[in-house]
């Protein structure tokens, strides 16, 4: 359990940013394999202290009136199905193949989480685009499965840019989509046992501070700074990585 003195700090800062922006898991998996934890573990043991956070986070959401519960419990149906196929692919690769997609996709996905995003607030009464909505969450809930890290930043994307939400208004929705999308990767993994049950629940004390600590904040203040924070951490990260494949 050395390893949590690793993990712990950073599996709070992801929570807290996840829970406000989205894209806590460029922080929390490769905080993982940082820790020295195989990478098909490192996916599975992330799930569990994630999907565990990411439902506090959902709760404290709930809490405050930001969640539509049809739009998110649609929109999060779709999700598991296309998560529980993304998982069920990353099992097929191997270690290195899947650091090395790690390597190339998650500096793209950083960009993608930083980018500014329109803001429109708009209430449940008004229709929303479904045949887009199912799409986009299941494509998203698929890339959840396989890889994992801004799968939130996306769903948030989605919401503000096809729907018209507000950031808080779609990072409160994103929150049970998100959720549904790890319990199915976090199933497939387990069934595979590649899940590291004692570490991951540690860990998510952790992931549960962090997530409400930020997701309180974004009721308040909505998305304000954590930028550098998040590129910071990231870049370390990220290096640790590329020379794991060299």
């Amino acid at each position: 359990m050395e390893k949590l003195w690793i993990l712990g700090p950073l599996v709070f800062l992801a929570g807290f940013i996840d829970s406000i922006a989205g894209g806590g898991g460029l922080i929390s998996l490769p905080a993982y394999i940082f820790a020295g934890i195989p990478i098909h573990l490192a996916m599975g043991t992330n799930k569990l202290s994630s999907s565990i956070g990411t439902f506090t986070a959902s709760i404290t959401f709930f809490i405050h009136k930001k969640i539509w519960i049809k739009l998110a419990l649609v929109s999060a149906l779709f999700a598991l199905i296309g998560s529980w196929i993304g998982a069920s692919m990353a099992l097929w690769v191997s270690e290195t193949a899947l650091k090395t997609v790690l390597i190339l996709v998650l500096p793209g996905m950083a960009l993608f989480v930083l980018r500014p995003r329109k803001e429109v607030v708009i209430t449940p009464k008004d229709k929303f685009p479904w045949v887009q909505i199912t799409l986009i969450t299941f494509l998203v809930g698929m890339y959840d499965g396989f890889i994992g890290p801004g799968t939130g930043s996306m769903l948030i994307f989605g919401f503000v840019s096809v729907i018209g939400m507000s950031y808080t208004q779609a990072s409160a929705n994103a929150k049970v989509v998100n959720l549904a999308s790890g319990i199915a990767a976090l199933i497939t993994f387990g069934f595979s046992a590649q899940v590291d049950v004692l570490l991951g629940l540690s860990a998510a004390l952790f992931s549960i501070t962090g997530n409400v600590a930020g997701s309180l904040m974004a009721v308040k203040y909505g998305k304000k700074l954590i930028q550098p924070l998040l590129l910071v951490v990231f870049g370390i990260l990220m290096i640790k990585m590329i020379m794991d494949v060299i």
